[in-house]
């Protein structure tokens, strides 16, 4: 089992930065993908960014050039370094991992066999 504890959520204003991390433990060495999705109220979850074992990253459209996916391997931590945040950045965030297979596009929610609690990112 993979457990994973996400940190980092604030309140931040338009044009600032975030970073989120997310601790995990367990049979970290089992995952073959990690990523970042995140979720408002009455919408679905939707990916934001994703990393695959051998370094292969990608980042949904609406991130793209703004958010940085990370991992240190050493301390089992994920990253997403948020910049020129927007209002509709805002939403619960949670990471995820991937133990069954490396992660092909679309990201999706079903992919992935393991998440966080989450953590909450409001943009003002």
């Amino acid at each position: 089992d993979v457990q994973l504890v996400e940190s980092g959520g604030d309140s931040g204003q338009a044009g600032g930065s975030l970073r989120l991390s997310c601790a995990a433990s367990g049979s970290t060495q089992s995952s073959y993908c990690m990523a970042w999705f995140r979720q408002s109220p009455g919408k679905e979850r939707e990916g934001v960014a994703r990393i695959n074992s051998d370094g292969n990253i990608r980042y949904a459209d609406s991130v793209k050039g703004r958010f940085t996916i990370s991992k240190d391997n050493a301390k089992d931590t994920l990253y997403l370094q948020m910049d020129s945040l927007k209002p509709e950045d805002t939403a619960m965030y949670f990471c995820a991992a991937n133990t069954q297979t490396v992660c092909v596009p679309p990201l999706s929610v079903p992919d992935f066999n393991y998440w966080g609690q989450g953590t909450q990112v409001t943009v003002s």
